[in-house]
């Protein structure tokens, strides 16, 4: 025992000790000693004229700020950087090139738009953006939205037309003007797209991106993953079906496909499971070596290769009905203005896939700028991106943001700045003007295929529901409603759903704060729980409140019944007891014959005492009669009781209040008044100014 002693005094001895003395300040002592600082008093007319005024200096913060390629290219490092750049451009280049021609077949345009999409806005952000290792360029998800508003707005439906030499002939399929619609389409959603991501940019608005919070992206994608694999079930069946948009569309392309299953082409199956297959273990074979691999071997584009040449050299489309990529004009488009009759019909999807785009973009941005110690700037990246989308739009392009597994690619590769994606474009650029014609044969179960296995990373994203589970039940409910959601409504109203799922979360926590009565921990300074920790003792006399949420509108009623429930003290039911004493000594003395029954509570039992005269009294005691009974609740003579209070202050720790408004003030000023009228007082400890 004396050694267990002698180890505690040591183990204090050995805690770093502090103490301070010093006096006891109040607000009154503070007013009088400190001096605020005196406001700007300059005018707005003034403030705005020191805004707008013109100098080199400002002239040249603003260049660098709207061209960030002026920061870093006049002092690279050509022989460190230039070989590593080469490298991962190329290698880039390689993926970017089949997953260009792959998405347009999500986004419902024809693969050669894809090219389009993976040069030009490239090219830009090599300019305007602040990463230096995100890939930009077509995604999956992005493109799957812009799919869905574009099918939307075009429909095979409305392109069916009779044939010219016939009467009494099934109308057939204009694909050649559905196509020219569906681009139109694709363009001047991502013209507004651009518009809307270079506003909130100059707004500075890149704060947005933060009510997209990771488990509700994570869901959003994952069910984003599920829409395309869907969508491109037909192209790996080789079946003939509808393409869907709008809620419930997954369950609609299932059904679709399942009826036509047993029309699937044999030859289109074989060639697009030996492409998924041998994907796999090529993805497969890269994650598990990667350390030892100078760059990933690139499987996508050898698929296309030996596809292609397989579909060539079988003559697969005329002989066994596989469908290919077809025509690919050789050049470039001349710009061309989007056609703007179609805005009013796109607003709210532009939106959506402007935020979501930009979402993505900072997430992997930061991402890459933390590992590398450099940081990006959330408000360019917005412009950025809005002027690739803009400027792009002009050349036949679609929507387009950062893709997880390129930039991946890029940045294991060795790639330092955008040079990298400067190259990768113009590999790209090679293709389009060069031999793009070469890639016509190539079946589409092939790009089916790439899509399925690049979006494999994304199904992973079960595995934080487990993780979720332990540790916050509210994101693994944002996670299910965004996954859920956007599974069977669509993407672009599952999205707003998870939004506004979100934003209720955060209501319902600052309406459910955890509130607890704190003690002092003896011989520190600290406070904590007295219901978690056993050491922790309150005052006597005195209860201090804690509560972790600010007080406003939607909590202040709870936050004071609250209040009253942990301190035990309720202002009204303490005025009951008085009243009713007050009752109990009138009738006491009104009438000394009659004895009154007083109900008191004590704890959870309800005891009865009779009120006597003092002659009764002597007399009972003397018999021995006088006792305790349960109370008859019935009886019209009762009173009721309750202990008197035993508090007289408590200490409101507002440490955690961020804010308090008018409506918290005013419930607050009203429950000071109900203690101080029973004689409680109420102070504040830890305020925010």
């Amino acid at each position: 025992m004396e050694q267990e002693e002698t180890a505690a005094r040591e183990d204090a001895d050995s805690q770093l000790m502090y103490r301070i003395e010093r006096p006891v300040y109040d607000e009154a002592f503070i007013r009088t000693h400190l001096v605020n600082r005196k406001e700007n008093s300059t005018t707005i007319r003034q403030r705005l004229a020191e805004k707008f005024q013109c100098s080199s200096k400002k002239a040249k913060a603003a260049a660098l700020s709207l061209l960030p390629i002026l920061t870093w290219l006049p002092s690279y490092p050509v022989k460190q950087y230039l070989l590593s750049d080469v490298v991962s451009g190329l290698s880039t280049g390689v993926v970017q090139l089949p997953q260009g021609l792959a998405y347009a077949m999500l986004a419902a345009v024809p693969p050669v738009y894809g090219l389009y999409s993976s040069f030009y806005p490239v090219l830009l952000y090599t300019f305007f953006g602040t990463s230096r290792h995100i890939s930009v360029g077509t995604f999956a998800v992005i493109s799957l939205m812009i799919g869905g508003v574009v099918v939307r707005e075009a429909p095979d439906s409305m392109f069916y037309v009779l044939p010219a030499n016939g009467t009494n002939m099934s109308a057939v399929l204009d694909v050649e003007a559905r196509d020219a619609r569906r681009v139109q389409v694709a363009v001047v959603l991502t013209t507004l797209v651009g518009i809307i991501q270079i506003v909130f940019g100059l707004l500075r608005f890149g704060f947005v991106a933060i009510y997209l919070t990771e488990p509700l992206v994570r869901g959003f994608t994952t069910a984003a993953a599920f829409h395309v694999v869907i969508s491109q079930l037909k192209y790996l069946l080789g079946v003939e079906t509808q393409r869907f948009s709008g809620p419930l569309s997954a369950v609609y392309s299932v059904k679709a496909v399942l009826s036509k299953i047993t029309t699937t082409n044999v030859t289109t199956l074989l060639l697009g499971l030996s492409c998924l297959v041998f994907l796999y273990v090529i993805k497969h074979l890269n994650e598990r070596y990667k350390k030892k691999l100078p760059i990933p071997i690139p499987g996508e584009i050898i698929v296309v290769i030996v596809s292609t040449g397989v579909s060539y050299g079988l003559s697969l489309s005329d002989d066994y009905s596989v469908a290919i990529v077809g025509k690919i004009p050789t050049g470039l488009l001349p710009p061309a203005a989007p056609l703007f009759s179609l805005l009013p019909s796109l607003v709210t999807d532009s939106f959506a896939v402007a935020i979501v785009g930009f979402s993505m973009g900072i997430s992997l941005a930061k991402i890459f700028a933390l590992k590398h110690g450099y940081s990006v700037d959330g408000n360019q990246e917005l412009i950025a991106l809005g002027l690739c989308n803009f400027i792009s739009s002009f050349f036949q392009t679609f929507a387009i943001t950062c893709s997880m597994s390129r930039s991946l690619v890029q940045e294991s590769t060795g790639g330092k700045t955008q040079i990298a994606g400067l190259l990768a474009s113009l590999m790209v650029l090679l293709v389009v003007v060069a031999i793009g014609f070469v890639f016509q044969p190539l079946p589409q179960t092939a790009l089916a295929a790439i899509i399925m296995v690049n979006l494999l990373g994304m199904f992973k994203q079960f595995r934080d529901i487990p993780s979720l589970w332990r540790t916050s039940k509210i994101e693994l409910a944002i996670w299910l409603v965004a996954y859920v959601a956007s599974l069977l409504l669509g993407l672009d109203y599952g999205l707003l759903v998870a939004i506004s799922f979100a934003i209720l979360t955060v209501i319902y926590r600052t309406q459910s704060p955890k509130s607890s009565i704190l003690g002092h921990v003896s011989s520190t300074g600290l406070y904590y729980d007295v219901d978690d920790y056993e050491e922790a003792a309150e005052y006597e006399g005195i209860k201090v409140f804690h509560s972790n949420s600010s007080i406003y509108f939607a909590n202040s009623d709870l936050y004071v019944n609250t209040l009253k429930e942990k301190t035990g003290v309720n202002p009204v039911h303490i005025q009951a007891v008085r009243k009713a004493q007050k009752k109990l000594k009138e009738k006491t003395n009104s009438n000394h014959s009659s004895p009154l029954k007083v109900c008191a509570k004590y704890k959870d039992e309800a005891v009865t005492h009779e009120v006597l005269p003092q002659n009764h009294m002597v007399e009972e005691q003397r018999n021995g009669q006088l006792g305790d009974r349960h109370c008859d609740l019935n009886s019209e003579e009762a009173v009721f009781l309750e202990p008197l209070n035993a508090v007289h202050s408590i200490v409101l720790d507002w440490t955690s209040a961020s804010f308090i408004d008018s409506v918290g003030a005013k419930a607050i000023k009203q429950v000071m008044k109900e203690y101080a009228a029973v004689d409680v007082r109420v102070v504040i400890a830890g305020c925010n100014k």
